[in-house]
């Protein structure tokens, strides 16, 4: 079968009794560095015998039947650098193989510097979404953030520490009240959690950071759902100086109703 393994994300205790075991006894490793987890058998004090493949980002799809195909002899044992694969790492392409050639595959459970950060925020557990790392240019990540800004479910990233400050000021601007929190090098030794708004964060972020970065955004507070008090917004921003049409379409927008139903519906409505 196809064993995937969660490896540490920092600190060495947390491989599991059962990742030891996989580490000592799979009869093949297919690793995204076969140097890192070498290294993390010295470390472990684990002696292996196990065959070493590459499988990275650049190989993934082409290593992938052969290893599935190895898979159906005897278990393959599929290793990231840290933490669990598949998620922001090698691994999905194989799996997905894997399913599709009817071959098994199950999973060790481990270390997730998702999870990990998600846990430490401070911020709403019960719905969230991962997206990955941020866009690396400016205008793309810009408008990735104006995509999520109405996100109800917290959000999880991953950045880059030396992008970290343009990261923070962007989201800003996007969503300035929204609640954040930079979670650094995740169980080592220097861990750290900086909670707070994105604007009361940047400039301890623009001094320079350093490590592995998780960042945590705050969900949207969520859409009206009633159309009367949906209604009774848009009066309120017609009131305001907004022209009728403007605020239907601005609240229509943040709530989900339709535009033309909040319009007509505002239209109609008595005056008092």
């Amino acid at each position: 079968m196809i064993i995937l393994g969660a490896t540490p994300i920092g600190n060495l205790g947390d491989a599991s009794g059962r990742l030891r075991e996989a580490l000592a006894t799979a009869p093949v490793i297919a690793a995204e560095d076969t140097r890192t987890t070498k290294q993390l058998l010295r470390a472990l004090g684990i002696d292996a015998s196990a065959v070493f493949v590459a499988l990275h980002e650049h190989n993934e799809e082409a290593a992938s039947p052969a290893l599935v195909e190895r898979a159906r002899d005897e278990d393959v044992l599929v290793l990231t650098d840290a933490g669990m694969p598949t998620v922001s790492d090698p691994g999905f392409r194989l799996v997905q193989a894997a399913v599709a050639a009817g071959v098994e595959v199950t999973c060790l459970p481990g270390p997730s510097a998702v999870l990990t950060a998600l846990a430490l925020s401070g911020l709403p557990t019960d719905r969230f979404a991962f997206d990955g790392f941020l866009p690396r240019k400016s205008g793309e990540r810009d408008r990735f953030l104006q995509q999520v800004a109405r996100e109800e479910r917290t959000l999880v990233l991953f950045e880059a520490p030396h992008r970290l400050a343009e990261s923070i000021d962007a989201i800003a601007r996007a969503m300035p009240e929204r609640r954040i929190a930079v979670c650094r090098e995740l169980t080592k030794r220097f861990e750290e959690v900086r909670r707070g708004t994105a604007a009361e964060l940047l400039p301890w972020a623009s001094e320079g950071v350093k490590g592995e970065i998780v960042l945590v955004i705050e969900g949207a507070t969520p859409a009206l759902t009633d159309v009367d008090a949906a209604v009774q917004q848009v009066l309120r921003l017609k009131e305001g100086g907004m022209r009728l049409k403007d605020a239907a379409a601005e609240v229509a927008e943040a709530t989900g109703h339709a535009r033309n139903a909040l319009y007509q519906a505002a239209l109609t409505h008595p005056q008092p």
